[in-house]
């Protein structure tokens, strides 16, 4: 794991890329070639990524962006108060998105890696 990646991103990073589909093994091995280029400035924790490609090979995702992974965030209530998407663009890690539902649940990264922690 690239370890100046913060540890928001690379725990939930971990948790959703979790299954040994051939998509995800790629990307899991594109990590310690990534860094955050920017963030959302909500407070959401949503990422955005810079990757060397010439460390990493492409995940077999296609040329185009696509959610190559996603979880649905449920709290220790039941409630589902949004999801994480992770995207790529031509089969690089592209960005990792906090997506909120809810008005009276704050999503944030921190949060979905505690719930993404709490289900397995």
């Amino acid at each position: 794991m690239n370890e100046s990646l913060p540890a928001d991103v690379a725990g939930v990073l971990t948790a959703v890329l979790n299954t040994d589909s051939p998509v995800h093994v790629a990307l899991r091995r594109q990590i310690p070639h990534l860094s955050v280029r920017a963030r959302c400035t909500c407070g959401c924790g949503t990422a955005y990524f810079e990757l060397d490609t010439g460390e990493a090979e492409p995940a077999p995702t296609g040329s185009s962006t696509v959610v190559a992974a996603e979880a649905q965030l449920v709290t220790e209530s039941g409630e589902c108060p949004g999801e994480i998407l992770v995207f790529t663009q031509s089969g690089y890690l592209s960005w990792l998105e906090v997506c909120s539902w809810s008005d009276d649940v704050e999503v944030t990264l921190d949060a979905a890696r505690h719930w993404l922690r709490t289900r397995s």
